[in-house]
């Protein structure tokens, strides 16, 4: 029969054995969430460059189109509103940039406030936006309405001087890019 330190001394081992193993394990995960951490890095710089030569409107540096050489078995007439995509990034304001750099339901935001200045009217809540646009009033519309706002907001193009309530910023471009 072994003795109980016999045992122990097994038990430890495969103890120290299996630790080794998960250190071993966790070394080689660490290693692998580095590589994946310094990729991931690399493609926000790349989507931040890109947007930043979006947000120039290609005045700066030319851009080759990926689609260069493919047929397009539809085409279709462009158009400066067709600029931005839908769930685009919005770019900062600047000078002279122009609302089509937006994408629709951005520029439907600015258009609506600039009507509302140009009428001498103060600025609007998203409640009142949304009933400008003809959409229900319920509270995710108004929420999505308000994140939009805010991210406009936040990227120079509209103000908001009074929480809730917008404003097209001053100075901010019209349609077409002029001041």
């Amino acid at each position: 029969m072994p003795s109980v330190s016999g045992l122990l001394e097994q038990r430890e081992l495969t103890a120290r054995r299996r630790v080794e193993e998960l250190r071993e394990e966790a070394d080689r995960v660490q290693a692998e969430l580095v590589v994946a951490e310094e990729d991931w890095k690399e493609w926000v710089i790349a989507r931040s460059r890109v947007g930043e030569v979006l947000a120039l409107g290609g005045d700066e540096v030319a851009v080759p189109d990926a689609t260069e050489g493919v047929r397009d078995t539809n085409p279709q007439p462009e158009s400066p509103m067709a600029a931005a995509k839908p769930k685009s990034v919005v770019p900062m304001w600047r000078a002279g940039l122009a609302w089509s750099a937006l994408s629709l339901d951005y520029q439907r935001i600015l258009r609506v406030l600039s009507d509302q200045g140009h009428l001498g009217q103060g600025p609007l809540t998203c409640q009142e936006m949304a009933k400008a646009f003809g959409i229900e009033a319920v509270p995710a519309k108004v929420e999505t309405l308000r994140s939009k706002a805010k991210r406009l907001v936040a990227r120079g193009w509209l103000a908001e001087s009074v929480p809730g309530q917008f404003t097209l910023r001053p100075g901010a471009a019209g349609p077409g890019g002029g001041s």
